[in-house]
């Protein structure tokens, strides 16, 4: 490996389960941290994150971080000034030369629970809205939302059905192009890439559907 290549780390969806991790340049955290949403929680995941041995982590929010959205105040994370551990909502960074924004945004369904809603949408066309916020010379796109088609398929009885944002795809592959597109939310394929040469999908949940955390970190070398 080059020297002048960076070594990422991929995760989502931890629901309060810290991981061991290698370290390297930058860890991605995609969204879903804590168990229950307390500030305990968050104390503790971001004492967590402060000793991981990267230079940057970046951090997206999930459905489940309510937090993120309604009360900053209980969460160790700066999201307006360049320290270790940054917070990105419809906003972007810089790291080693690569052009960095992140979103949290996902589409509401029938059914959930209404205390996983955060940063949730109603509509396809609601989420189209945000999705062009993102500018088109980003190297690394990191939502929590996945793209439809892409490692996005949750069981229902004896198939599985794509339940992505279709919008999201439309502007990932049609306009943005980014190097690397670093998501979460549908856990069944978490810890797995999908590499189409121009652009690196990845799925960075921990957690399996039933909530045991059995996918490993995802390393992307860009």
């Amino acid at each position: 490996m080059s020297k002048d290549q960076i070594k990422i780390d991929c995760i989502s969806d931890l629901h309060g389960f810290m991981p061991d991790l290698e370290g390297g340049d930058l860890l991605i955290v995609a969204g879903d941290l804590t168990e229950r949403d307390t500030g305990n929680d968050w104390m503790s995941v971001c004492i967590w994150m402060m000793n991981q041995k990267y230079k940057k982590i970046i951090v997206v929010a999930g459905n489940h971080d309510n937090s993120l959205m309604w009360n900053k105040t209980c969460v160790v994370i700066d999201e307006d000034h360049d320290t270790k551990i940054q917070y990105l909502c419809d906003s972007g960074t810089e790291f080693e030369g690569l052009k960095i924004w992140g979103t949290p945004w996902t589409k509401s369904f029938k059914g959930m629970n209404p205390k996983c809603k955060a940063f949730t949408l109603d509509t396809e066309e609601d989420l189209d809205e945000k999705w062009k916020l993102i500018p088109s010379d980003i190297d690394i796109l990191i939502t929590h939302e996945p793209p439809q088609g892409i490692l996005d398929q949750v069981r229902y009885y004896e198939s599985c059905i794509h339940v992505g944002s279709k919008s999201l795809r439309n502007h990932v592959i049609g306009r943005i192009k980014p190097k690397l597109h670093v998501f979460g939310h549908i856990h069944e394929f978490g810890g797995r890439m999908v590499d189409l040469t121009i652009i690196k999908f990845v799925n960075a949940s921990i957690m399996d559907e039933v909530y045991d955390p059995v996918h490993n970190p995802v390393r992307v070398i860009l």
